[in-house]
Parts: structure tokens; C-alpha cells; sequence
């Protein structure tokens, strides 16, 4: 059974999958052409090969302390970095956080939420998460393997000699959420299962309209409605691929649009694929009126109790942030 608009959005901003028949996806992937070529996309991700997943955790106690790990590697030996690591073939990200914390600090993690996802190239995905430790011990440099040499709980990072300083951005942005408990913050999400073997951006895209004030969402123009869904592009930039989906519906002299950050993440490991799909936050300051969509799309009215959802949810800081390192 097709499920209605209204009930895919609130599944979305619940951060749960979206059980529709998408047969619709793969269709509408293959028209966000690779390079404009007309040719449609064949790339396949393949974890490890093809498509990079990182996990990562920034784990903060009660003293503000930030959990550390010592590296073992040769190119790296003895500088510091947060918990971190590849996600194996056939692993989901819950599970792959989990395993590099244990392994490189001793500690059972319990993760609670994603609090950034970061990417680079469209085939580069860091997933950082925040939790609560539930027992293992501390790893002491006499329990030293080829995963770490040791970890710690850490006050000022900028004490260590660290292996990149890209975390460091990390772990503000930790410490952030985690600590500051007077401010709204997004709700806990974490990623769903769901068999997918393409890396698919799903836009969730708003205005209101002038002459009601009521918030519209875009959607398709046929029956069963769906939101607008493209393939990512694994070669380039994946502001490209928003850029370039954003011009194909709504031409090329698109108005200015704000990405506000991630409402749900789907992720397949290994279930029939390893392939991804984010549905990120856009809207427009200008009213429906003044923002029409060309081909295949069009404005649909939300009702009043999932307009006030998603207009809860546009401020920045109530969606998980989506980094693109340039």
C-alpha cells in the first residue's frame, strides 16, 4: 500500500526509512546525469572499493572529558585521534562505531545519535556519533595492539600531539550538543536499515505560499506522491550534485535555497548493496508564487500539524549537519 505524503514525512522526521516501492528512485536517479552527459550513472558503491564509509565518536563523561586513542599505525605511531575507522563490508555504522571504540579504547559505547555526517568526494562519508559509555575498561598501554597503544579521557586536546587536527572541529561540535542542554538541539537519530544499492540524495524542499502563509513541500505530479530523489554523483563535490539536482527542478536560474542539514539516513550495509540515502532539509525564503518548479514536480500544502513539525525543525541546529570538506 502506497503511503500518503503526510505519513512519509513524519517517517522522515521520525529518522525512520521510507517502505514505499522505489522503483521510482532508480528511474529518477538515472536523469541526474553524470557530468550532463546525457549518459545515465552505472556506478555501483562497493564498501571498500568503491565508496568509503568512516565512523567516528566523540564521547564525552560528566567532567567534559573527551575519550582519545593513541595510535598504533606506522605512519601515525604515538599521536592521538578520536575513536574512528573504516566500516567493514556487510556492517551497518551502529555496529562499526561500536567495534572501533572497543577495539581501540576497551570501552562498550552506546550510541545515541549522529551529531554531524561530513563528505568530500560524493563516494567519501565520515558519520560521527555521540553516546554513552556501559562498561569494558580503559585501555592501558601494557593491553597495546595493532589498534591502539592506549586511550584516555582527555580535558584540553590541544595537550596532544594529535594525528590530524581535523577533529578538533569534531569534537566542538560534540561537546556542543552533549553539554549545552539549554538550547533546542535536534532529536537523537540514528541510521536505519534498508536495502539500497545506490548512493541517493532525497530532498525534503519547502515554501510558503503568499497569499495562504501555509508551507508547501515539493512533490512529484503523479500518483503516488514521493518526494524528489537523485543519485549522488561519486565523482564530484556533493554541493555539485545538490546544485545540479536543484537547476532540474527548478531550472537554471534557481533562487536561493538553504540546505539546513539532515532529517534521516538510510544506509544498506551489505542488505542486497552497500549503498546510502540521506533526505537533507531545503527551503526557499521566497514564497511558492515566486519559486516554480519545471518538469516533473510540483507544490502540495502541507496540513497544519506537519507544517508546524517541519517548521519547528528549519533552524539549523534541529537538523544533523551535513559538512562537505572542500
Amino acid at each position: 500500500m502506497s503511503l500518503t505524503i503526510e505519513k512519509q514525512i513524519e517517517l522522515l522526521l521520525d529518522g525512520h526509512p521510507l517502505e514505499i516501492d522505489d522503483t521510482h528512485d532508480t528511474s529518477h536517479a538515472a536523469q541526474n546525469e553524470i557530468g550532463g552527459t546525457g549518459i545515465p550513472s552505472t556506478y555501483v558503491p562497493i564498501c571498500q572499493k568503491t565508496v568509503t564509509y568512516i565512523v567516528a565518536a566523540v564521547i564525552i563523561n560528566n567532567e567534559g572529558e573527551v575519550l582519545m586513542m593513541q595510535e598504533a599505525k606506522a605512519t601515525c605511531n604515538g599521536k592521538w585521534y578520536l575513536p574512528a575507522g573504516r566500516v567493514e563490508p556487510n556492517e551497518n555504522l551502529t555496529d562499526a562505531v561500536k567495534r572501533e571504540v572497543l577495539e581501540e579504547t576497551g570501552l562498550i559505547l552506546k550510541p545515541e545519535t549522529l551529531i554531524l555526517v561530513e563528505c568530500a568526494t560524493g563516494s567519501w562519508f565520515r558519520f560521527v556519533f555521540t553516546g554513552k559509555i556501559t562498561g569494558g575498561k580503559l585501555k592501558t598501554l601494557q593491553e597495546a595492539n595493532e589498534e591502539s597503544l592506549q586511550a584516555c579521557w582527555v580535558n584540553n586536546v590541544n595537550d596532544l600531539s594529535l594525528r590530524s587536527h581535523d577533529i578538533v572541529s569534531l569534537i566542538d561540535r560534540g561537546k556542543a550538543y552533549v553539554m549545552n542542554k539549554d538550547i533546542l538541539q535536534h532529536p537523537n537519530l540514528l541510521p536505519v536499515s534498508r536495502p539500497l544499492r545506490k548512493l541517493l540524495l532525497r530532498l525534503v524542499i519547502t515554501s510558503k505560499k503568499r497569499a495562504t502563509n501555509k508551507l508547501h513541500v515539493l512533490v512529484s505530479d503523479t500518483t503516488p506522491l514521493y518526494l524528489p530523489i537523485c543519485e549522488i554523483n561519486s565523482n564530484r563535490n556533493f554541493l555539485s550534485t545538490l546544485h545540479n539536482y536543484m537547476k532540474e527542478l527548478f531550472g537554471s536560474g534557481v533562487a536561493q535555497h538553504k540546505p539546513h542539514g539532515i532529517l534521516s539516513i538510510e544506509f544498506s550495509g551489505g542488505q542486497e548493496g552497500d549503498g546510502l540515502c540521506l533526505t537533507l532539509l531545503v527551503s526557499f525564503k521566497l514564497p511558492v508564487e515566486d519559486v516554480s518548479p519545471i518538469g516533473k514536480f510540483l507544490w502540495y500544502e502541507l496540513p497544519e500539524n506537519i507544517a508546524a513539525s517541519i517548521t519547528y525543525r528549519l533552524p539549523r541546529n534541529m537538523t544533523v549537519p551535513l559538512y562537505v570538506v572542500r
